[in-house]
């Protein structure tokens, strides 16, 4: 990378932090650091370099343990586990949940209430 493109990249406080917490959280975290990876061409090793800084909360712990269990992995493989872990299936039936609750009912529902509700 060049010393210019590296002068440019984004300072810590400006990336993504992840807490674990907020139902897309995780889904927000991964877009940020692809589009940060993406424009400033970084490989994996600076992205994974600042995950003990980027990682908060209940992350933090979860990120210290599995980096002890199964030490430097690249990008790819972290994002597997994020989403193993905050994208389970009960996080799927909840959003589903959600989703199908939310679905406009002509015969049920009046649509000025519902669409500003």
């Amino acid at each position: 990378m060049g010393q210019a493109l590296l002068k440019e990249v984004a300072k810590l406080k400006e990336w993504p932090h992840f807490s674990g917490k907020g139902e897309y959280d995780h889904m927000e975290y991964i877009r940020g650091i692809e589009m940060i990876k993406e424009d400033f061409k970084l490989p994996d090793r600076s992205v994974i370099a600042r995950f003990n800084t980027l990682f908060t909360k209940s992350a933090h712990q979860w990120y210290i343990k599995l980096r002890q269990a199964h030490g430097h992995q690249s990008w790819t493989w972290w994002k597997t586990q994020i989403n193993n872990k905050w994208a389970n299936d009960a996080w799927r039936f909840k959003v589903e949940t959600a989703f199908e609750s939310e679905k406009f009912n002509a015969y049920k529902d009046k649509a000025l209430p519902w669409f500003f509700q």
